[in-house]
Order: C-alpha cells, then structure tokens, then sequence
C-alpha cells in the first residue's frame, strides 16, 4: 500500500528528543550562543522562525484592550526594550501516512483507509539582546489520526462533476 512521509527537516528525532533540548534552556542564563550549539539557530535550522518584538506581542495576543502587566516581568521589559527585543518561534513535526486495507479496494478508489502517526513541537523562545529571558512550549507528543473513504462508485465516483466550457 502507499506510504508517505511528512517531515519538517528536523535537528530531533523524536518529540522527548526536542522536549530535552528546550528544557535544557534556563531564561536569565542561556545565552543566543548557547542556543546555536543546541541547534537553535533560524538560519541553519528549517522550521526556526525569527520574530521582532512586535510579533513577539502577536504571538502573545497583546492587543489594545490587554495590558502588559499580565505578562512576566522578563516579558514586559523585552517588549519595552523595542529592538533588543526578539525571539525564536519553533515549528517542527514528524507525520507518518500510511494507507491500509484491500489493495483492490483502494486502487480502484472504492474505499481507502488511511492512518496518520507522529509527532509535533512548537516553542516561543524570547530573549533580550543575546540572553534568553522566557520560554514557552506547547505540542503533540503522539498524534494518531485514522481516515476512511469510502466511493460506492468507485473510479466513476468523479465522472460528471466537471463543467464542460465551450
């Protein structure tokens, strides 16, 4: 059966892999070199975003209706600081697509069953000059999605739904 993969090109293998990287950041410590050793890097990494701190406030929802001081103290005063003011956004993801069932079935488009495993990992990474100052994650550690089409009509299903122009 058909098998396809989607990968961002990933500095991790696996989603605890990339959980131990962004855990080993420590805000007030960790330095922009130190996040460049650990593969944080937007030029060399895919999937690595650079934000300016106007982003950095879209991304945190600040509108004119919230007011800053719901942010961490770390926070406010980045955005404060303007242009020393950025962060890294970081979007990686594993899926894996495999299609399952009758070979005749899915072939000749009657019915296909298809499952979808794998992974996401997604960080806010803020930092002050060249110092992180606060950090936020959010993922999917283990995604399994299970997709079934069915045609009763199978190659003929399409047949008639396009418009003929003269």
């Amino acid at each position: 059966m058909p098998h396809s993969t989607q990968t961002s090109e990933l500095p991790w293998s696996s989603y605890q892999q990339a959980q131990q990287v962004f855990d080993s950041i420590t805000p007030e410590k960790t330095t922009l070199d130190e996040l460049h050793r650990l593969g944080i890097h937007p030029e060399h990494t895919p999937n690595v975003s650079l934000l300016n701190h106007t982003d950095v406030m879209r991304r945190l929802a600040i509108t004119a209706n919230l007011d800053l001081q719901f942010l961490p103290p770390q926070v406010q005063k980045c955005i404060a600081s303007h242009h020393s003011c950025h962060a890294y956004e970081i979007e990686q993801k594993h899926l894996d697509h495999q299609r399952h069932g009758n070979f005749w079935m899915d072939f000749l488009n009657f019915r296909r069953q298809t499952n979808t495993l794998g992974w996401q990992f997604d960080a806010l990474i803020i930092m002050q000059d060249d110092l992180v100052v606060y950090k936020l994650w959010s993922g999917k550690p283990n995604i399994l999605l299970q997709e079934e089409e069915r045609s009763p009509l199978g190659p003929l299903q399409g047949i008639g739904t396009t418009q003929w122009r003269r």
